[in-house]
């Protein structure tokens, strides 16, 4: 086989990590960006299991995440009046970690450290500002496929085309021919992320948690720089499928209407509450996205495959970065185990990645 020309789209987790893979083994790999630089916000991500195996497999990658974890210690979980019924704490062992993990991350900082170790390969292009228009590929003929990019790049030919562009991938959508919902499951639940200007945490490195009536949660954890970083989840009963519209019809308003309805519906919740929705208000990295599963009757079609939250998002279940980095890792390895035969090698991917999927989007 000659080089393989491989396009990714997406420049996160999935992607840097599928395009080291993919490089190593030989490939020219090109990886396109919607926004217009690497986004280096985002809440914390911990990387377990078959993505620590992974990791510890990238030359410098374990000591640059370690240099820039949470630092946080464990996790108190509090009553209303601030009193703690009870802590986590991390075992010290990555190879055996509990709630609280050794490699707790903030996203933002993991996807640096990934177009880290990246950016400089000779086999690996980074273009930001750029998505994919359009993709025509002759199934049969098990050849490349043609695609056309929005934003100024040349209409170009590749070998295989990896969507990593998250769990509402456009690219997933034109790939496979549906709609961009098409293969969401919603969860009934929504999440929130930002940082607020103020310790509220007073100092210590142990997170607080907090549970009100309403299925409201509210956590606080460390950030090095000494401000508190706030997580908000939603829950609502499954059986209520009206629950989730409020929310959606927020998010098609812009981040505004989303903080104005996220303050609303923590309104009388307790705890600190009043004082992380100012913090809220005050933020300018605040991010929130309802949380789904996405389940494909496939991970590819043709010479199109996905990796990470874009085929196989596990929603509020947790595992999604370690997922992300263990699917890129496989991908690469079984294509290239298959040499001159592409379409034997998305076959064998999808196979080994079912089981652990299926496994970790089991909802309790």
């Amino acid at each position: 086989m000659s080089q393989l020309r491989v396009l990714v789209v997406g420049a996160s987790v999935a992607g840097p990590t599928a395009a080291y893979w993919l490089a190593k083994a030989g490939a020219m790999v090109t990886v396109i960006e919607r926004f217009p630089k690497l986004r280096t916000n985002g809440q914390n991500v911990d990387i377990r299991t078959a993505g620590v195996t992974v990791m510890r497999k990238m030359p410098g990658m374990e000591a640059a995440v370690r240099a820039k974890t949470t630092q946080m210690k464990g996790i108190s979980f509090v009553r209303e009046n601030g009193e703690p019924y009870g802590t986590i704490r991390a075992t010290g062992n990555p190879d055996q970690q509990s709630l609280v993990s050794e490699y707790e991350i903030f996203r933002g900082d993991l996807a640096q450290i990934l177009f880290d170790l990246t950016n400089h390969n000779q086999n690996i292009k980074y273009v930001f500002g750029e998505q994919v228009a359009s993709m025509q590929q002759n199934e049969k003929d098990d050849g490349p496929i043609t695609v056309q990019f929005a934003n100024g790049m040349t209409t170009s030919e590749y070998d295989l085309v990896v969507a990593c562009d998250g769990a509402s991938s456009r690219t997933r959508a034109i790939g496979l021919g549906c709609d961009v919902r098409t293969h969401v499951e919603p969860t009934n639940c929504w999440a929130a992320y930002f940082s607020m200007d103020r310790d509220l945490l007073e100092g210590s490195k142990l997170g607080q948690a907090y549970s009100a009536i309403g299925g409201r949660f509210v956590a606080l954890g460390p950030d090095p720089s000494g401000v508190s970083r706030a997580a908000l989840m939603s829950i609502h009963r499954r059986d209520d499928k009206e629950a989730i519209l409020p929310f959606r019809q927020a998010m098609k308003q812009g981040d505004e209407a989303v903080k104005q309805y996220v303050v609303r519906h923590y309104q009388g919740a307790g705890w600190k509450t009043d004082e992380i929705m100012k913090g809220l208000m005050d933020s300018v990295d605040f991010y929130a996205n309802e949380v789904v599963q996405i389940k494909t009757a496939s991970l590819y079609k043709g010479r199109f495959v996905l990796v990470g939250d874009a085929g196989y998002a596990p929603g509020f279940t947790g595992g999604g970065t370690s997922l992300a980095i263990s699917g890129a890792y496989v991908l690469a390895g079984e294509i290239f185990r298959h040499k001159n035969n592409i379409a034997a090698g998305l076959r064998s991917y999808e196979e080994i990645m079912r089981p652990i999927i299926k496994d970790l989007q089991k909802v309790p």
